[in-house]
């Protein structure tokens, strides 16, 4: 029997928040949960992209303090200038990028097999980073506090931003991750993972506003009134469990580094690609 609507809404918010930041990609989890929840109705599309603003505001409370006192400081503090102008830096490519392919990548790749091969070579690249890392750094010295370039998000230029805004827009392609994309790109550009990490979650404010925002407006011509309580329930459990999940990987990240999600990636990817070559499930 079909699952009511709105426990498929709460179901999917899950998916969202513990899988937004990251580095195995929400968007792909979500069209792979959305397939087996048979939740493929005329807005799944919007809703999917709607919930991500709700793991969006997950990081405003985490940070709030420091967003708080950049605005306070925009006019005065050059740190605060700094930091504001690298995340619109960043955030620029993803605006251009996906208006000029953002139609195009959602009609040929918003499906679980591209999904699932997006996420195999994810993790190769994944791999082979956290590989560089351990011979340049070392094992032991996770974070490369001693050894990376820049150690916090106010040691970043406005071309270490736009770098890491152009490796964003690879993580257009669903599967690849958008947090993935930033941080590892950021480690490969010399961030420590922890400011690496950091920058992924501040530049996540504009660019899951601005997804969430224009697909909404896209779109409203198919909404109705009715789709509220849906729209609502996965906002709000994706921000609850976002919350949990930034906590938990702010902690995580000071001893371990990113070869596990690695390995689920491909371990994920497998059992789909599998599923989809023997039709044990009929993906749509």
């Amino acid at each position: 029997m079909d699952l009511p609507l709105l426990i498929k809404a709460a179901i999917l918010g899950v998916v969202e928040g513990l899988t937004e930041f990251l580095p195995v990609s929400s968007t792909g989890h979500l069209i792979v949960a959305s397939s087996l929840l048979g939740f493929d109705g005329e807005n799944a599309a919007t809703f999917e992209i709607a919930i991500q603003t709700g793991a969006m505001f997950a990081v405003i409370w985490e940070y709030r303090r420091r967003i708080a006192s950049t605005f306070a400081g925009i006019a005065t503090d050059r740190v605060a200038q700094r930091f504001a102008l690298n995340v619109a830096i960043a955030f620029a490519p993803a605006v251009v990028f996906g208006l000029l392919a953002g139609k195009a990548i959602k009609a040929h790749l918003f499906h679980p097999v591209p999904v699932a091969i997006a996420f195999v070579v994810g993790a190769l690249i994944i791999l082979w980073v956290e590989a560089r890392h351990k011979r340049r750094y070392g094992a032991r010295d996770l974070e490369g506090r001693r050894h990376a370039r820049i150690e916090t998000v106010d040691d970043m230029s406005p071309l270490d931003a736009l770098k890491i805004g152009l490796v964003q827009c690879v993580a257009m392609i669903p599967g690849t991750s958008r947090s993935g994309a930033t941080i590892i790109g950021g480690m490969i550009f010399g961030m420590s993972r922890k400011a690496a990490t950091e920058f992924s979650f501040y530049l996540a404010i504009p660019t899951l506003i601005g997804a969430g925002a224009y697909s909404l407006w896209k779109q409203r011509a198919t909404l109705a009134f009715a789709d509220g309580p849906v729209f609502g329930v996965g906002l709000v459990v994706s921000f609850v469990s976002a919350l949990a999940c930034i906590r938990w990987l702010i902690r995580y990240i000071s001893t371990h580094d990113f070869t596990v999600f690695a390995w689920y990636r491909i371990a994920f990817g497998a059992v789909i690609l599998a599923t989809a070559y023997t039709g044990l499930v009929q993906w749509r």
